[in-house]
């Protein structure tokens, strides 16, 4: 059996050392933590949530609902944990953190083929390894930054992404505030939501617009991820931009009076004692004393405490279509591979399956096998596809979604074509799972 080297015991790292140890490889999974912290995370815990507790929608005819039932088919460690740790929030497939974390460390303690090493790594260096897998994400340390650049020829990547607050429940006017999930998806008290008037909400968006935010360093360029974007970054945007955005209020009219508030900031639990909420879409890179200034103008957070205040943290990535194959190798050592975020791909479910996929990959190689991408139709493969063929020139971080999907069904009524991709896609992962 092959030996590896994995630097980065994320998301992706952890799901890849998992998945090559149960399959009888030898793994030293490297980890700096709590040697050298970074700024955004708090514990040493492996696999530890840096931003949202949510692992997005649980819906099939989802594209990332999609990629979780294809992961939990290939034993996916993350989505096994996942599962455990799971906390009510509607349609959204969200998690306890610390439990989340806490279990994928104990599961990674326990494999005898997992050696976990303490310790920051600078370099590519395989040394006596078969194969290299970096998989150190969105806060890849500067001296292992350039020595990724190194290796690449120096046109590195990356963008800031944004983290949101979180508040003491028992801080929380709960009289100004109602549960309602949107549409009704889910319980009945799996989101706090707290309604604005016009006026409230004008005031609340040039205080956000008014509020000293933290600058970039006079080396870096914030360039921030769509999806990611901090709310006064979308406040910039227009007056309106986020009631049609995370204070949208359709879907979530007052349980009591039935009336539609002009716009709504929904609040999640973030975790099973209900202790604590996440403002949801509520990322910032406000300075603490204007986040305490800012947010206490939302009715019902006028005395809120703060569990951890959001922050901002740059985010690593490297041009995909011109250095990785679809099977996350380097184009420039078939032995080197990427994983998680650091190739391209965006959000926690994202980065796990790459990781899943680099194990598959390894494995296969070690026996003397070429490295098969999984089928483009699928969500799985899509990831390859994203990270392999899109345009070098335009490349930016993404979310898995249908658009990335191989689309083999042709035109067909929307909810039809979906449900045909969705059963094409699992029965192409039920094949490859009775082939293992």
């Amino acid at each position: 059996m092959s030996r590896i080297k994995i630097i980065g015991a994320g998301l992706a790292g952890s799901e890849c050392a998992f998945g090559l140890a149960r399959r009888g490889h030898h793994v030293d999974l490297f980890e700096m933590r709590p040697v050298k912290p970074t700024a955004a995370h708090q514990t040493a815990n492996l696999a530890e949530l840096v931003c949202s507790n949510s692992f997005r929608s649980s819906a099939i005819t989802n594209a990332v609902g999609l990629l979780k039932a294809e992961m939990a088919m290939l034993d996916s460690l993350v989505i096994r944990c996942g599962t455990e740790a799971r906390v009510p929030a509607g349609d959204a497939f969200a998690v306890d953190r610390d439990r989340f974390s806490a279990a994928v460390t104990s599961a990674i303690g326990d494999q005898a083929n997992i050696t976990l090493r303490r310790d920051e790594v600078t370099n590519l260096d395989r040394g006596d390894y078969d194969f290299l897998v970096l998989a150190t994400g969105p806060l890849t340390s500067q001296p292992l930054f350039d020595s990724i650049n190194d290796f690449l020829g120096r046109d590195g990547l990356y963008f800031y992404d944004a983290i949101a607050p979180i508040l003491a429940a028992d801080s929380l006017d709960m009289s100004k505030l109602y549960w309602k999930s949107r549409y009704g998806k889910g319980s009945a008290t799996d989101y706090l939501n707290a309604p604005m008037t016009q006026r409230e909400y004008e005031e609340f968006v040039a205080a956000l617009l008014s509020a000293e935010i933290f600058a970039p360093h006079d080396f870096e360029k914030a360039a921030h991820f769509e999806g990611c974007l901090p709310v006064e970054e979308i406040a910039s945007r227009g007056i309106d931009t986020l009631r049609f955005g995370p204070m949208k209020p359709v879907g979530l009219e007052h349980p009591v009076t039935g009336e539609r508030p002009h716009a709504v900031v929904q609040l999640r639990k973030e975790d099973l004692s209900d202790d604590y909420f996440n403002i949801v879409g509520f990322q910032t890179k406000m300075k603490v004393p204007e986040q305490k200034r800012v947010i206490a103008m939302i009715p019902g957070l006028e005395n809120a405490v703060f569990a951890r205040f959001g922050s901002m943290h740059r985010n690593t990535f490297i041009n995909g279509p011109r250095h990785l194959r679809a099977t996350f190798q380097a184009k420039k050592d078939d032995h080197v591979f990427f994983a998680g975020q650091i190739t391209g791909v965006e959000g926690y479910v994202e980065s796990s399956a790459v990781g899943l996929l680099v194990a598959r990959y390894i494995d296969e190689l070690s026996h003397g096998t070429p490295a098969t991408p999984l089928p483009f139709h699928t969500a799985l493969g899509a990831l390859g596809r994203h990270v392999s063929e899109s345009n070098p020139d335009r490349y930016q971080p993404s979310n898995v979604t249908w658009a990335l999907i191989e689309d083999v069904i042709g035109r067909c009524k929307k909810i039809e074509k979906r449900e045909r991709q969705v059963a094409a896609a699992l029965e192409s992962v039920r094949a490859i799972c009775g082939a293992a």
